[in-house]
């Protein structure tokens, strides 16, 4: 039987500028999806996230996997596999135009898989 294991890093948490979740390490497992629910946003704001990876759960390099850009409430995820150790998803909300601070409140769980 195969190891499963879900856990929530974050829920309906508000977030303004900058998404980080905390690391979570996941080093027995040989696949990752990150499921995120957009509970709330500011009308006009999006939410940009990228999976980051890192040795050590303290330094972090962008592992390559990015969320479609999100823009209303909803469900959305983001498959990982080869990723070593730590996870973590980090991300920004805007308003449309990049420029200017908006918010979001999110929950967002990581599911693991060996």
């Amino acid at each position: 039987m195969r190891q499963f294991y879900t856990s929530v890093l974050e829920r309906r948490k508000a977030f303004a500028d900058v998404v980080e979740t905390p690391p979570y390490e996941g080093g027995w497992a040989s696949e990752a999806i990150f499921f995120v629910r957009v509970e709330r946003i500011d009308e006009g704001a999006v939410v940009n996230l990228r999976v980051q990876i890192s040795p050590d759960g303290m330094h972090w390099v962008d592992e390559g996997g990015v969320s479609e850009p999100l823009d209303t409430e909803g469900d959305s995820f983001v498959r990982v596999s080869h990723f070593g150790g730590w996870l973590r998803l980090w991300g920004t909300v805007r308003g449309q135009d990049g420029s200017e601070a908006a918010s979001a409140t999110l929950t967002i769980h990581l599911a693991l898989k060996e």
